[in-house]
């Protein structure tokens, strides 16, 4: 078979021309002398079709009925090069479909376990090296692809370079519970929760830059929005002021929702993604509200037939329902900004005349997907974050390189940090987290 071999995004490249592509079929439908094949190759889905007279027209009765044959007797996920006449088709949500003129086998497929029917999450989750062919889960790669892409054309377009943190860390950063220890040589490290500690150095050499990679966190957190293992975009930046760092932000997110509209309009379709909903987040401005302010509100509406959370005092950390609530309540992706020192890092730098507060800020998205963005200005005075580390009690030999950082021209600088799969969550209008990542590592799930 000659072959001019495409991918099924390209088909529209093609009307009125023989083309093959390499694809598994995803169904199969028809009856008599029509066979209808769903195809998939990865960038779409695409039906072709084939008639059984045209196939005996071509290659003879007893060539023809073989290979037409071949079309009917295709099992879900076999393998094969389609060729045929790409013609447009108003009818289809593609608007392309394929007439088949031949067919090949590449590899068969027999029994495949994840057929059209309803399968139980456990199901799917063992045979999640299978379920990722399914029309959602390609969807929602793409999605996930989209924003990746988005962040490097971002950052890039912003002055940022990329910068990579070690994934092995030789200290325990925050908090060394929520760590994964492992033996280096006969001494403990710790698999990274977050390059940022690592990224203010590169910050303080190259001005303004960004990691993206795997972190890990050893939460026993069951929810829909944890995992111990997903991609974390930390940037860190100097010279800006706090109201600088919300601005971009906040630029970055409406990017992020920018380039999946742009780069997989058809993977939100499938989705069944309200696009007009997520353009409506672009063009409003997030709101900006205090941590006190946010309280005093929630404490207002907690009688309200709505308010589906527990009454919280000043100085409370937000639960997953008050982060809904809140989100909800305005609508647009919310910054909750000035924390309460007391349950928020070392370093982040204190509201000038307020140290009980910090200069911090975590973005809460709409729909109840919470938090997807966490930041601060770090504290960038030497004295002061001795002082903030000698009153937690904690041991700063294992912090002499970050304290270098203010002891040799220190700048103020701030950062933040976002897991990738909670935005693919959101943007994507899936429920659970685990979907947003290829292969989900969770509490009692390490396979496949």
């Amino acid at each position: 078979m000659s072959r001019k071999l495409i991918t099924i995004n390209q088909v529209s490249q093609y009307v009125g021309q023989e083309v093959t592509i390499g694809s598994w079929v995803a169904n199969k439908s028809g009856k008599g002398k029509i066979a209808f094949l769903q195809l998939r190759d990865g960038t779409a889905f695409f039906q072709a079709v084939a008639f059984k007279p045209n196939f005996i027209e071509k290659f003879g009765e007893e060539e023809g009925t073989a290979r037409f044959d071949l079309i009917k007797r295709l099992s879900q996920e076999s393998s094969v090069y389609v060729t045929g006449i790409v013609k447009e088709d108003d009818r289809s949500k593609f608007g392309y479909e394929l007439d088949i003129t031949d067919i090949e086998l590449i590899g068969d497929s027999q029994d495949y376990p994840i057929t059209p029917k309803e399968h139980g999450t456990d199901f799917l989750m063992d045979n999640r090296h299978l379920w990722l062919r399914s029309r959602k889960q390609v969807a929602i790669q793409q999605i996930r692809n989209a924003i990746i892409y988005a962040t490097y054309d971002f950052f890039d377009q912003n002055g940022f370079i990329k910068f990579d943190s070690p994934i092995l860390s030789g200290n325990a950063a925050e908090d060394s519970t929520e760590l994964f220890e492992t033996d280096y040589f006969g001494q403990p490290a710790y698999l990274s929760q977050s390059g940022q500690l690592y990224l203010e150095a590169g910050a303080m050499a190259l001005g303004r830059v960004f990691d993206f990679g795997p972190v890990f966190r050893a939460e026993k957190s069951k929810t829909r929005r944890h995992l111990t293992e997903f991609w974390m975009m930390d940037a860190e930046y100097s010279f800006l002021t706090h109201d600088e760092s919300l601005d971009l932000q906040e630029a970055y997110v409406k990017a992020l929702i920018q380039g999946v509209i742009d780069r997989a309009p058809q993977a939100l379709e499938t989705l069944e993604r309200d696009v007009d909903l997520l353009k409506s987040y672009i063009d409003q401005p997030f709101k900006r509200v205090s941590y006190d302010d946010a309280v005093t509100l929630l404490q207002a509406h907690e009688h309200d037939e709505d308010a589906d959370y527990e009454h919280m005092e000043h100085g409370d950390d937000f639960g997953s329902p008050h982060e809904t609530w809140i989100s909800n309540y305005f609508g647009v992706p919310t910054f909750i900004v000035n924390y309460p020192a007391s349950f928020k890092a070392f370093y982040m730098k204190p509201v000038p005349g307020n140290p009980e507060r910090v200069l911090c800020a975590d973005l809460l998205a709409p729909e109840g997907y919470g938090e997807i963005i966490g930041g601060s200005m770090r504290e960038d005075d030497y004295e002061a974050l001795v002082a903030k580390m000698d009153a937690l009690g904690m041991d700063k030999s294992e912090y002499e390189f970050y304290l270098d950082l203010r002891k040799y021209g220190s700048v103020p600088h701030g950062g933040f940090g976002i897991g990738i799969e909670r935005m693919v969550t959101f943007v994507a209008g899936t429920k659970h987290i685990r979907e947003a990542i290829p292969f989900p590592r969770m509490l009692h799930r390490i396979k496949p």
